[in-house]
């Protein structure tokens, strides 16, 4: 990296990099090419696409599903393996194609690279390949160039550089030779330039102190390499839901063959019926159902301007409790903008009464004249002037044809003023400290010029005004002595500039915090702007800078992530520890951001969203989701489909895992009396028509209305909680009773299963799980005829139950067929289980408020 050079004099930069300011011999640069390798930015080894794919297998349901797939093979329902390893096949193809793309991240900081650069060589500028460069060599900056490498400048002249794609800030940077303290941040180093970003205005010498991984951006590529990935909280809820069906499915095999033994049954088939019921225990379903609901989402997020780069990303979206948002071109426009004037003592609009229309008119040509930016390419705070009066109807092209320039003084970060000469008259705009320290006077609203000392002391008056305000403040005055423009000047008036909030986004931060969603702002902008922008938000004025984030311990700043709103100056480092520290105190945190300087804290998140127009590559690449229109309110929207998302995930758990309950209690029990009610294959069938389409098609359930007004979902609250596990226990209570019931009425008394028997508990158990799918989507508020895939997969589902009793496919199912009073029992077995599965879903709501 650059080390300390911003807080080191030129003389010393040039001593400690072993040249001067005729640059290095080639002989010398070839040697140390060699020495410090190419100025490109590289990753570290990144993983082989092996590694990637192997990481696919690493969630324990992944490794629960393939057992139940060689359990299945083993008693000979290949059916149920080959459909068990399609769904592992496509959930790795899923996660494969995502962790490949986000591979990527790191070759889109090579793009930053410039592709040649102007250096000295053996005293004369020459251009080379920015590859080429060394630490020690020479370089020249031209306004339009690409910085190629981390460098402490030695002449200026003019020269502003657009770093907001490192720092966060939003206006082009003045740049200058002086030294700075050494712990000054990134976006205060003035004597320094850094790889990738602009030069807008003016040039510039300086001595390469970086090149390549040791520069800033350099670090980010390092910094990302280093972040590991984020498991999502539905990730890692399915990975314990693995763990502990693993473990049940043990203990459920070595319970249920020696009571089938004992009680009678065939040794082979107890075995067989304890394989099957491990496989009925294993929701092979679930992997599919997540990737389809997701992917639905996914396809409905890209209809509202959200692309989605990882599918895991948008049901953790649902979760998101923190916004750590970024603040130049997400919050604000990204661009320089007139926000107030003063002229004739009072502060007025660009669109004010005629009152002071002469006065503003005059300070907005007097703008545009001593200005080099059009309407479409320039300095921004020049370009803004030029807006302005376009907007006021001043035909800027045409001004400039009437009083051409004769002469000029450039602007310098030294003088901090511009001046120009049009006719007989010359126009000055600069700083206004240095400006009004120059005026002789203020021009008034008749022409008169008021030379008081009280005048002057209210134009310094309305500049703190401007400043509390966070605007960025220019002075604008004229003289008619043009031979020397700093001879009797004329204050016009002042100019207050701004990068405005975007329209929308109160109104989106409103509605993220009545969602129960805290929004804090993380810029690498300066603490009194961003808080003013914080506070005309909503978002609050409690404000720490970087630098206070850096002397803070980890406990300490676990404390202030929490009270403060806004953080200022920050560097990516600070990003990532704050993001760090939310999440150690149990935060599910969202990341938005646009420039290179955000990709680690984009990465680090939960969900890292990056700005699709504005945003760089590197943002991009190093999200979860990509925001198409760069709007803060379309966040709001992906938050709400992550709800809704986990809506229909955890109807199709609950349901599915509360049928798989009722399958075990039944065949258990009914184990306890030496019957074998439901024999393997009836088990593997029914769990097929459960977790196939019915199932499947609860992820295009619609959201319910309630989804915004709840706060976010607990991240230690897992998706088996209390109100999942009180529905599987009472709805499996509920379907176990009644068709235990059913069970012992149609034995009526017999020592062994007849046929007749298994197939009213076979069909009936089929029918009872319909009616509760219906019933676990009331719970969660969803219209029942809202769901037209659901109403035909469930038809096709029954037409296939039909089938196996009425078709020759009975005899591989050991059913017979039912008559109409047989089915009058079922339909009296389904009537008597609602209203107790009504009861228990009323008791389940409950727990879920």
């Amino acid at each position: 990296m650059s080390g300390q050079s911003h807080g080191r004099s030129v003389d010393e930069v040039l001593s400690a990099n072993d040249t001067d300011a005729e640059g290095l011999s080639a002989d010398e640069a070839r040697r140390r090419l060699d020495e410090h390798g190419e100025n490109e930015v590289v990753g570290t080894s990144g993983r082989a696409w092996v590694d990637i794919l192997l990481t696919q297998f690493d969630s324990v349901l992944i490794w629960v599903l393939l057992v139940a797939a060689l359990l299945s093979v083993l008693v000979g329902h290949t059916v149920d393996a080959i459909l068990i390893a399609v769904i592992v096949a496509l959930n790795s193809v899923f996660g494969f194609a995502q962790d490949y793309r986000a591979e990527r991240s790191l070759e889109s900081l090579r793009e930053l690279t410039a592709p040649t650069a102007t250096v000295r060589r053996d005293g004369e500028s020459t251009e080379v390949d920015a590859t080429e460069l060394v630490p020690g060599d020479v370089i020249e900056l031209e306004a339009g160039d690409v910085v190629p490498a981390d460098g402490r400048l030695l002449e200026v002249s003019s020269l502003e550089v657009d770093e907001a794609a490192l720092t966060g800030e939003s206006a082009p940077v003045s740049k200058a030779t002086d030294p700075v303290d050494a712990e000054a941040p990134l976006a205060e180093r003035a004597g320094m330039v850094y790889k990738g970003t602009n030069v807008t205005r003016g040039s510039g010498v300086g001595v390469v102190t970086a090149t390549g991984m040791d520069t800033e951006v350099g670090t980010i590529a390092r910094n990302l390499t280093d972040i590991e990935g984020t498991e999502t909280p539905l990730q890692r809820e399915l990975d314990v839901l693995g763990r502990h069906l693993g473990v049940g499915v043990a203990v459920l095999a070595s319970l249920v063959v020696p009571l089938l033994w004992i009680r009678g049954t065939d040794i082979v088939d107890a075995g067989l019926t304890a394989v099957s019921l491990a496989v009925a225990a294993v929701p092979e379903g679930l992997p599919a159902v997540v990737t389809l609901t997701l992917a639905l989402g996914v396809r409905t997020m890209a209809d509202e301007n959200a692309l989605v780069r990882r599918l895991p990303a948008v049901e953790a979206l649902g979760s998101v409790d923190v916004i750590c948002t970024d603040k130049t071109g997400t919050l604000t426009e990204g661009r320089m903008t007139v926000s107030k004037v003063w002229v004739n003592d009072a502060v007025t609009d660009l669109d004010d009464d005629e009152a002071s229309s002469d006065r503003l008119d005059l300070l907005l040509r007097a703008g545009a004249l001593c200005n080099d930016a059009t309407v479409d390419d320039g300095e921004p705070t020049e370009q803004a002037l030029v807006e302005a009066a376009a907007e006021r109807g001043i035909d800027v092209t045409a001004l400039r044809e009437r009083h051409p320039r004769t002469d000029e003084v450039p602007f310098s970060s030294e003088r901090k003023w511009m001046g120009t000469v049009h006719d007989d008259v010359g126009y000055v705009k600069g700083a206004p400290e240095v400006v009004v320290s120059k005026a002789a006077g203020v021009l008034g609203s008749d022409g008169s010029v008021d030379r008081s000392s009280a005048a002057m002391d209210r134009v310094r008056e309305q500049v703190r005004s401007f400043a509390d305000d966070a605007l960025r403040v220019l002075a604008i005055a004229y003289t008619d002595s043009p031979d020397d423009l700093e001879e009797e000047l004329i204050l016009v008036g002042l100019v207050g500039l701004i990068d405005p909030p975007r329209e929308e986004v109160a109104a989106a931060i409103e509605e993220t915090k009545r969602a129960g969603i805290e929004v804090k702002m993380i810029t690498g902008d300066n603490a009194h702007t961003a808080a003013a922008i914080a506070e005309s938000l909503g978002i609050g004025g409690v404000v720490v800078e970087g630098r206070d984030v850096e002397r803070l311990g980890e406990t300490e700043l676990e404390e202030r992530v929490e009270s403060a709103d806004v953080f200022a100056r920050t560097s990516p480092e600070h990003k990532v520890r704050i993001l760090q520290a939310l999440k150690r105190n149990g935060h599910v945190v969202a990341m938005t951001g646009d420039g290179v300087n955000d990709a680690p804290a984009l990465k680090s998140a939960d969900v890292g969203v990056a700005m699709g127009k504005r945003g760089t590559d590197v943002a991009r690449h190093a999200s979860d989701v990509v925001l198409l229109d760069d709007n803060y309110a379309t966040i709001t929207r992906a938050i709400e489909r992550g709800r809704a998302i986990f809506d229909n995930v955890w109807k199709f758990v609950a349901y599915l895992l509360s049928a798989n309950v009722a399958e075990i209690a039944i065949v258990f029990l009914a184990s306890l009396y030496g019957y074998l009610v439901l024999p393997a294959v009836q088990l593997l069938w029914i769990n097929l028509l459960t977790d196939g389409l019915p199932a499947l098609t609860l992820g295009a359930d619609p959201q319910s209305g309630d989804v915004m007004e709840r706060p976010p979902r607990d991240p230690e609250r897992g998706i088996v909680d209390r109100s999942t596990l009180s529905l599987m226990g009472g709805a499996g209570a509920v379907s176990t009773a009644v068709m235990l019931g059913v069970m012992f009425y149609t034995l009526d008394g017999a020592p062994d299963v007849t046929p007749y028997a298994m197939t009213m508990v076979f069909t009936g158990f089929v029918i009872l799980e319909f009616e509760k799918l219906y019933v676990i989507r009331w719970l969660r508020e969803t219209p029942t005829l809202s769901n037209p895939w659901l109403m035909a997969a469930v038809g096709s589902s029954l037409a296939l139950q039909l089938a196996v009793l009425y078709t020759p496919l009975n005899r591989y199912f050991g059913t017979v067929p039912l008559a109409l009073g047989d089915w009058l029992l079922i339909g009296v077995a389904a009537g008597v289980a609602l209203p107790a599965y009504l009861v228990v879903a009323v008791g389940v709501r409950q727990l879920l408020r």
